[in-house]
């Protein structure tokens, strides 16, 4: 490809209209099919079509949709955390440090941190050349279904049961003990009601795969934890694979053994779903690489990680 002449960078917030949202999923899954890993992950792929205060930089030649890169604001001090991505037929030209550095601008004094996913040397170079730092590294974890069906089911503490998730009843307590779990979590632990009601919206969700522990022994109900699984398609036309999407237990309830009881429920249950298939299916959960006690649960139940994806800090202004 011959180098491109006079790109043009736009910025956009809150949710895109359809024909350039479709625009933004067709360069993900290019760069997607180019990388190996998924250029966008779902949080930000959710963001392109809801009401959130996500930032959209958009660089075009013409109507070429040549690069994207998303900020999501955090907590106030706090760095934006977004995803930046390069057609692969446009790289090697200047576009993705161009990207790059209008991230830095647009995110102002607090910074930013962007997503590498599958820890391509192409993006290690890039922010390098950028002076941004790795900070973080994710690990997705994987093993088969086949065989869970063998593994031991943990009894559940005294007073606790074991039902599947109601939509519309739950939700406002699922999304409290969720953040109560991922206090410290930058994403994962700000999500609000509007943000699982875009999940339960999705064409994958299943009540019967999001599993809530319940302790029963006060004056009312209190949900104590959840195992949320999750079965759909790894991209159009290609095969299902299964997912620990997420795993939360109220620090209250932190020691009584619930996350391994949950988890070990949450793939016999994932089987049935699974169908014929479920003997070749793989299931994947991501962790962060620091997170030993996750981490060490999850290699005890047979998973293994397969990939890491890598998370960089703007340099310091």
């Amino acid at each position: 490809m011959s180098p491109v002449a006079g790109p043009t960078l736009a910025v956009a917030a809150g949710a895109l209209a359809d024909p350039l949202r479709h625009a933004v999923e067709a360069l993900a899954a290019a760069a997607s099919r180019a990388d190996g890993a998924a250029a966008l992950s779902e949080d930000a792929l959710l963001r392109l079509r809801s009401t959130s205060l996500a930032t959209h930089l958009l660089l075009r030649d013409g109507e070429a949709l040549l690069g994207y890169a998303q900020l999501a604001p955090t907590e106030a001090g706090a760095p934006a955390q977004g995803e930046l991505l390069v057609d692969p037929a446009a790289r090697g030209h200047g576009l993705g440090r161009l990207l790059l550095d209008r991230v830095v601008e647009v995110a102002g004094p607090d910074g930013a941190r962007l997503w590498s996913h599958g820890d391509t040397p192409g993006a290690a170079a890039l922010a390098a050349a950028g002076g941004w730092a790795r900070v973080r590294e994710l690990w997705r974890m994987e093993r088969p279904l086949a065989g869970v069906e063998d593994l031991e089911v943990p009894p559940l503490p005294t007073g606790v049961a074991v039902r599947s998730f109601v939509p519309g009843a739950d939700d406002a307590a699922w999304v409290a003990v969720n953040a109560a779990a991922f206090a410290t979590h930058a994403e994962q632990g700000r999500w609000t009601v509007a943000d699982l009601r875009l999940r339960l919206r999705e064409p994958w969700f299943d009540p019967a795969l999001l599993l809530l522990a319940e302790d029963l022994s006060g004056a009312a109900p209190r949900l104590a934890g959840s195992c949320w699984m999750k079965l759909a398609p790894a991209a159009p036309g290609g095969a299902s694979v299964g997912e620990l999407y997420v795993l939360g237990i109220s620090p209250a309830d932190a020691g009584r053994g619930l996350g391994r009881a949950l988890l070990v429920r949450g793939l016999q249950a994932l089987l049935p779903r699974a169908g014929a298939a479920g003997g070749r299916l793989p299931v994947e959960l991501y962790v962060d690489g620091d997170n030993l006690p996750a981490t060490r649960l999850y290699e005890r139940l047979g998973f293994a990680r397969v990939a890491v994806d890598v998370q960089y800090r703007s340099p310091q202004r």
